[in-house]
């Protein structure tokens, strides 16, 4: 094969190999001539290897060299301290190693994703709390006589965000239009209308049929569905990409190698030890070729992985500031206490409205409880907050993609990571290319990925691993679902900013910028979540406070 199919011609040396070299090892590699390793007195050194590799049963192993006729894969035309039951032993313990040395690789990628996909599920689990206790908290302050039956429905709604957010397939649109729904024959019963009885079941369940159409809370209950769904499905789509990326980390954790692979790892890793060479590495290249083959398939995984940060990174990017589910969270009970000033101002006309549709009200006996609250409940999430560095959501999502991104190559240089850091002898001096000791590897060094590899004089690749088809086709959509290519609704999370302004009708009022917004108009506040976060060192690699967060009301 000429050279013109190379990328480059690469040579390496004798390094050390899973043991310490013996002084006959190191004379038996120091004079023998490149292209002729020198058969071994012994299979001593063998012997101790495969003793200490835990690599099979020794009574097999040969006292000294013989012809090796029963070997496939390590025959040579020198005699050899190998079996073919050795050979079968040192076959498993290849395939075992690359698998080990693969899992290493990964183990960093791995903890660097499932860290923070835990600490932020987390986060935004508490989030969900503290949105339900604000707004629950508003009615037991504001509203005391209607909050038993107000909390219920609170408690409804904040279960279905959770249950959204962390997968179940509900309408977040149906659900906050169900809040809004129940919370009219409330409000109606005790502000609008109050008795001294309750209104019955029957004139409740016709008032929450109405509210559609008459509109009691204006054009706050549409303003919240856009604001959730804007939040809670970026969000959610978030969470499921990083458990996505952990799924791909541990699919290539444990590959299955092709015979001809399986040989290959055989001959670049231990066939060198049945010539007593026990402390041989392979030549750069000739590793390369062999791991380059093996990880082909892997390698096709590499342009989606690259996509599949960079559209992380936009999504993080899109859905920050007024969209942020931090700030829509923490600031929904502000929208509540909105639709029920707007309903209660206007008040004698709904009131002539709910006549028209249901009649007059239909009461029974009273039955509303007090308020109560679990306090220690409430405040669980606000004792876990106190501190002075200003660092929000956002910025712990910048951060993890900041760490992200130095990955964005990682399956492309997978092999040559692995190569260099672990499997070949460096540059220079002595090395095994598949048959002998030598100066250099002199055949061609095929690239990465399955086309490359129709060169590879040392691996043959059939076609494409189906299991890592399935893994790209997943990246292919998780990509689609970040972009926002499959919610037409929020085409590519075309976030709208909006200023400061008045009116319970208007856009989410205040400055707002990637931090946050800060209140105007409606009474909005910034909550500025403190973060200075030691549980998770892979967020903070520089942290060394004590857990200590805060939130501002």
């Amino acid at each position: 094969m000429g050279p013109s199919c190379c990328l480059a011609a690469l040579t390496g040396d004798t390094g050390l190999w899973l043991v310490g070299m013996r002084g006959l090892d190191f004379l038996l590699l120091a004079t023998a001539a490149p292209g002729a390793a020198v058969p071994p007195r012994s299979c001593e050194a063998v012997r101790k290897v495969f003793q200490l590799r835990q690599l099979g049963p020794l009574r097999g192993i040969p006292e000294s060299p013989r012809a090796g006729v029963d070997l496939q894969v390590c025959a040579s035309k020198n005699p050899t301290c190998c079996t073919k039951k050795m050979e079968e032993s040192y076959q498993a313990a290849a395939k075992q190693d690359i698998e080990q040395v693969l899992q290493i690789s990964n183990a960093t990628l791995k903890f660097l994703i499932s860290q923070n996909a835990a600490a932020f599920q987390e986060i935004i689990g508490m989030f969900i709390r503290m949105a339900e206790n604000y707004t629950s908290t508003l009615f037991c302050k504001t509203y005391r006589n209607m909050a038993a039956e107000a909390t219920a429905h609170v408690q409804e709604l904040f279960t279905d965000v959770g249950l959204f957010i962390f997968g179940t397939d509900i309408s977040t649109e149906e659900s906050v239009n169900r809040f809004f729904d129940t919370l009219f024959p409330v409000i109606y019963n005790h502000v609008i209308n109050p008795g001294l009885t309750d209104i019955s079941l029957e004139y409740a369940e016709c008032l929450q049929m109405a509210r559609r159409d008459i509109k009691p809370f204006g054009n706050i209950p549409q303003k919240a569905i856009r604001q959730m769904g804007r939040s809670l499905l970026p969000s959610r789509t978030f969470l499921q990409a990083l458990n996505l990326g952990i799924e791909v980390i541990n699919t290539t954790d444990h590959l299955h190698f092709s015979k001809d692979c399986s040989r290959a790892l055989l001959r670049v890793q231990y066939c060198p030890h049945c010539q007593g060479l026990t402390l041989s590495k392979p030549c750069m290249g000739y590793c390369l070729n062999i791991i380059r083959g093996c990880l082909a398939n892997i390698a096709e995984v590499d342009p989606h992985w690259r996509g599949y940060i960079q559209s992380l990174e936009e999504l993080s990017s899109a859905v920050s500031g007024t969209y942020d589910i931090e700030h829509v969270l923490l600031n929904f009970h502000l929208l509540v206490n909105d639709a029920l000033l707007q309903a209660r101002v206007n008040g004698p006309e709904l009131s002539e409205q709910v006549n028209k549709v249901c009649g007059p009200p239909v009461r029974k006996p009273m039955q509303s409880p007090g308020c109560y609250l679990d306090q220690n409940r409430d405040n669980q999430g606000l004792k876990m907050f106190s501190g002075d560095s200003e660092e929000t959501l956002t910025s712990r999502r910048k951060e993890f993609i900041s760490q992200l991104w130095l990955y964005r190559a990682f399956y492309g240089g997978l092999a040559d990571q692995l190569c260099g850091n672990e499997l070949a002898a460096a540059n220079g001096l002595l090395c095994w290319n598949g048959e002998d000791v030598v100066r250099s590897y002199t055949h061609c060094v095929v690239g990465s990925g399955i086309k490359a590899q129709s060169a590879n004089p040392e691996v043959k690749v059939k076609g494409t691993d189906p299991v890592i088809s399935q893994i790209i086709d997943k990246l292919k959509h998780v990509i689609q679902l970040l972009q926002g290519k499959s919610f037409p609704k929020y085409d590519k999370w075309d976030v709208q900013q909006t200023g400061s302004g008045g009116g319970v009708d208007e856009q989410i009022s205040g400055d707002c910028d990637e931090d946050g917004c800060g209140g105007s108009g409606s009474g909005e506040v910034k909550r500025v979540l403190k973060i200075t976060d030691c549980k998770s060192m892979i967020l903070f690699p520089s942290c060394t406070k004590p857990v200590n967060w805060h939130i501002f009301p």
